[in-house]
């Protein structure tokens, strides 16, 4: 599919608008934290949604309100005073390769970030320290990954939080940013991270098969591999639409491989 810039943005901004409503909500892993009104909350059930957030999305959800349910549907309460015994209900969980010994560390480093490390969202700001967008971003969640993986861990564990200092894509993590840092008023993404360390300029763009193939039709990509090195190139060329909101356009790539088969 070949136009022009102007074209293109105008393209861009049709399916953005298309698919950026509340509607979109309930068909997609974003729905688990939408659930709650307390900040914690939202950002616990978030980082969880995003966490299995690959595979059948009917499935992710299922799985995720599971893990609410584990829970107690108060996961910053759950996260905060669960017990080695409150620990034994992950017994028999399963999404995919994430299953129970992960959940259950997953809740003990949640507990060591929110007792020891000023909770989520301080934790990613204050990692954030690069001036170029990929950097800031790439510093987040790389820094991210180090003090969640402070404290004892299983060894299988450790594949279920990506690392763009690897070169890896971080999609679910770019994702879960989006979802807390972004803000449109459009009632979808959360917007209630307002650090000026990171913010929607600095988001990268979550980037997977389906949107992947899409930015490359369009033109907005040209490498071939689905890595960070990627990532940076497609959000790169989203800035020229939009340069305080280019993950905005995330709604448009995902709509038209998913929705569109595009």
């Amino acid at each position: 599919m070949k136009l022009n810039k102007q074209e293109l943005k105008e393209f861009l901004e049709e399916k953005y608008n298309q698919y950026n409503r509340p509607d979109f909500i309930d068909s997609d892993p974003i729905s688990i934290p939408h659930r709650f009104t307390l900040k914690e909350d939202i950002e616990i059930a978030g980082f969880m949604a995003a966490t299995i957030a690959w595979g059948q999305r009917t499935t992710i959800i299922n799985n995720a309100n599971r893990l609410m349910q584990l829970m107690n549907n108060s996961p910053f309460d759950f996260v905060m005073n669960a017990t080695k015994r409150d620990m034994a209900r992950f017994e028999g969980f399963v999404h995919r390769t994430f299953n129970a010994e992960d959940a259950q560390f997953f809740m003990l480093s949640l507990q060591n970030i929110y007792r020891k490390q000023g909770g989520l969202e301080n934790v990613f700001a204050s990692k954030s320290t690069g001036s170029a967008a990929d950097e800031a971003c790439l510093q987040a969640i790389s820094g991210f990954r180090k003090v969640f993986f402070s404290i004892p861990y299983p060894n299988r564990t450790g594949k279920h939080v990506s690392d763009p200092g690897n070169n890896s894509a971080a999609k679910r993590l770019c994702m879960y940013l989006r979802w807390m840092v972004r803000n449109d008023k459009r009632g979808v993404d959360f917007g209630i991270w307002q650090s000026e360390k990171l913010n929607a300029s600095h988001l990268m763009c979550p980037l997977d098969v389906h949107s992947g193939n899409v930015a490359r039709k369009l033109g907005l990509l040209t490498r071939s591999q689905n890595d960070w090195k990627a990532v940076s190139e497609l959000t790169l060329s989203l800035k020229q639409f939009s340069a305080t909101d280019p993950v905005k356009y995330d709604f448009a790539l995902f709509g038209l491989g998913v929705f569109e088969g595009f």
